[in-house]
């Protein structure tokens, strides 16, 4: 009988990382198209071309398989803020740096306003529920002390500025702009998405940011 080769058990492990990662991203796009309450487990099946036994073996239930998708969500837009190398700019090019970043990844990126509308709809529980989402979201805070400390440090930066509510006037002057664009656009009788609106948007949202921090 011939010995099953050392590498098996490593390709075992390739191959689940793979069907985990396919079913993630159709449970995203079933999710951010349907919410958690219209999302069928048939359907993500389908449009990750696995059997669906598979995606209860991985992740037991529908709720469990969101809160994962939500995880999955938060992980990738940290990372790539870490690419931004904010803490190697000066403090205001940095705070620059991430609203414009902040800005964009949403436009770029719809499925992540819709997946946090769905999850807001269900009181965040899978998110208050998961430990990895607060290691995730954590290093965030951390970093924009860093430059709010770096830019006090250096005198350009006025005193009393909390990272979490700084982060969330970041978040909140694009989230709410483009979750309602559709509402906006109709009650003032302007396209808000046209690429001169976004282009005006954006320098606001650096005006109302850098406004508030900077000293004088």
């Amino acid at each position: 009988m011939n010995k099953p080769s050392p590498a098996a058990p490593e390709e075992r492990l390739r191959d689940a990382d793979r069907s985990q990662a396919t079913i993630l991203k159709a449970a995203r796009d079933e999710f951010s198209e349907h919410g958690l309450g219209g999302a069928r487990m048939d359907r993500i099946a389908e449009r990750a071309g696995l059997n669906k036994r598979l995606i209860y073996y991985y992740f037991e239930d529908k709720e469990r398989l969101f809160q994962a998708v939500l995880e999955q969500t938060y992980h990738h837009i940290r990372e790539e803020e870490h690419k931004l190398n904010l803490l190697h700019l000066k403090p205001e090019t940095a705070l620059r740096r991430l609203v414009e970043f902040t800005w964009h990844y949403y436009l770029e990126h719809p499925e992540f306003l819709t997946l946090l509308n769905s999850a807001n709809l269900h009181k965040a529980r899978h998110l208050a529920q998961s430990e990895r989402a607060r290691e995730l979201n954590s290093p965030l805070v951390l970093m924009l002390q860093d430059i709010i400390e770096r830019g006090q440090a250096d005198g350009s930066f006025r005193g009393g500025i909390d990272p979490v509510q700084l982060y969330v006037s970041i978040a909140g002057l694009a989230y709410f702009y483009l979750s309602n664009n559709h509402t906006l656009s109709a009650i003032f009788g302007r396209d808000l998405m046209a690429p001169k609106a976004l282009n005006e948007r954006l320098s606001h949202m650096c005006d109302v940011i850098l406004g508030y921090v900077l000293r004088g």
